[in-house]
């Protein structure tokens, strides 16, 4: 039987096969039953000793479940093990869109593909990309959404978060968020905001203050949760935060 990780378990259904797909079969200590094959557009596969079976519709698990009976209720062997996996699923497709190399619409090659998987057919997040994807599509009949931080998985070891995507599910990319930095500054403009930037990392970002410049009194401008800009005189070992403007003064001295 196809082995689904926990992760697959919590977030997909099993799968059911479908016309198109490429599946391989296999029966415990018979080499000669193993089988490469496709599923044809009637839902139909022909299978040695036993002939034409239907598997499309079936999960994995009903297949090999159709198959083992169909080989012991013809005495052909007892107590059949037989094991199918998907090699390739025909039709189902995951739209992965936003800053990544290659956005379009890309097949499922198996029953178990994560994101990480996914965006990997996309070329991965460009450089202008976030950490953080957004994976919409439907779960049990409902709309599902979730963020995922796809560096947390790799360096926090969170891999449970790399869920198996499903046939329909968007990925959606959205650009990195960035902060702006104007006035007496090495390097005027918008600069992308690393995890955990502090505003002295920022203006190191920038260049630093110029030769004029100082970074004491900066000015930043915020936008609170009501949406309008304050300003603030920010330490220079607080957050930054996305769309930050932060303003070098000229110095005094």
């Amino acid at each position: 039987m196809l082995a689904f990780c926990a992760r697959a378990q919590e977030h997909l259904p099993e799968y059911r096969l479908r016309p198109g797909d490429s599946i391989s079969i296999a029966v415990f200590q018979n080499a000669d039953l193993k089988l490469d094959t496709r599923i044809s557009e009637n839902g139909n596969i022909s299978y040695p000793l036993i002939g034409i079976i239907r598997l499309g519709g079936l999960t994995i698990t009903a297949a090999e479940q159709a198959i083992a009976k169909a080989l012991g209720d013809g005495g052909f062997i007892q107590n059949p093990q037989v094991t199918v996996t998907t090699k390739s699923m025909h039709g189902n497709v995951v739209s992965v869109l936003g800053q990544v190399s290659k956005a379009g619409r890309f097949e499922l090659e198996t029953v178990n593909m994560s994101v990480t998987d996914m965006l990997t057919l996309a070329g991965g997040i460009s450089t202008n990309g976030a950490d953080t994807v957004i994976l919409t599509g439907v779960r049990n009949g409902k709309p599902f959404r979730k963020e995922i931080d796809i560096a947390g998985i790799f360096l926090f070891d969170r891999r449970q978060d790399d869920i198996v995507v499903s046939d329909g599910d968007v990925i959606y990319v959205h650009r990195a968020p960035v902060f702006y930095i104007y006035g007496e500054v090495g390097k005027a403009g918008s600069q992308r905001i690393e995890r955990g930037m502090t505003v002295r990392q920022g203006l190191a970002a920038a260049g630093g203050p110029s030769s004029r410049g100082t970074e004491r009194l900066l000015i930043l401008y915020r936008r609170n949760s009501g949406g309008v800009v304050e300003t603030q005189s920010p330490d220079l070992n607080d957050l930054v935060q996305p769309d930050d403007v932060l303003y070098v003064r000229e110095s005094l001295f």
